[in-house]
């Protein structure tokens, strides 16, 4: 994660060399003592510290579109339980609207008990109220009077302004089964760091799955490749189904501790030695 002073300069450079996708994190708050275990490291370990910046998302967006033209965001990953479904609908299409469609929704379940005890959510049925608020943020984007008898979100007939104008593509975040599952049914998955084979066989799994749902439009797939570096080894990722990369082109050139400056020279770089000849 990056300070959050350097997001406006490094988006809108993102912008100008060619890249397709900034990608934002999600907290609300990053407590002191954890019983939780973070499940992305062995130890369980949290990957950052306490000085780490967590913007909201979607306040985010509406800067960084305003300082783009083609640069589009998707969250990795928002814990959209944590929040009521009302929230998420008005805050995630509000920014669809104001960045002219350049928004997609990346949700995860959420993995921090304490946060959501916290904000007040339980966090034993995040599942399900992850599964009834997507649905009932998808029928408050696109139908003009929206109701639903949900147990959880049960919702009077209403209407929600403003709406995107076109659709907001919804990807599920997370490497379990469940979560796959649940990708197949929107519109992609945003995995962790992963090999290249790994992020493949997600890959056609969710093929698998969709296609037993009888589902046929192209997912996204959305990881970071922790063997590619080479524009022809992400060449054969893209062949095997993964859409986007997640990387922080300035770690091949200058490492962890890079100033601003340092990281857009990175952008620079890795544009030249790998997007173009990428992309022809």
């Amino acid at each position: 994660m990056l300070p959050t002073d350097e997001l406006l300069p490094i988006a809108v450079a993102a912008d100008e060399l060619g890249y397709a996708s900034f990608a934002i994190a999600d907290h609300v708050v990053d407590l002191e003592t954890l019983a939780t275990p973070y499940p992305y490291e062995a130890d369980g370990s949290r990957r950052w510290d306490s000085s780490c910046e967590w913007p909201d998302p979607w306040v985010l967006v509406g800067a960084l579109s305003a300082v783009t033209t083609r640069l589009t965001f998707y969250t990795s990953i928002y814990v959209a339980a944590l929040r009521s479904p009302y929230q998420v609908a008005k805050s995630v299409g509000t920014a669809a609207v104001m960045s002219g469609g350049r928004v997609r929704l990346g949700v995860g379940a959420g993995w921090c008990r304490e946060e959501f005890d916290l904000l007040g959510q339980d966090f034993g049925t995040r599942g399900k109220r992850t599964d009834e608020g997507l649905d009932l943020i998808r029928t408050l984007w696109t139908e003009e009077w929206a109701s639903s008898d949900g147990p959880l979100y049960p919702t009077p007939r209403l209407t929600m302004r403003p709406r995107p104008a076109t659709k907001v593509p919804i990807l599920i975040g997370g490497m379990t089964d469940v979560a796959l599952r649940r990708a197949a049914r929107y519109d992609g998955w945003i995995g962790d760091v992963c090999s290249t084979e790994d992020a493949i066989g997600y890959a056609a799994r969710l093929r698998d799955l969709r296609a037993e749902s009888g589902v046929t439009e192209k997912a996204d797939i959305v990881v970071a490749l922790n063997d590619a570096v080479t524009p022809e080894q992400f060449a054969a990722a893209e062949a095997g189904g993964v859409t986007d990369a997640m990387t922080m082109p300035w770690l091949f050139y200058h490492g962890f501790k890079a100033t601003l400056d340092q990281k857009i020279d990175g952008m620079e770089r890795f544009a030249r030695d790998v997007l173009r000849p990428l992309n022809g």
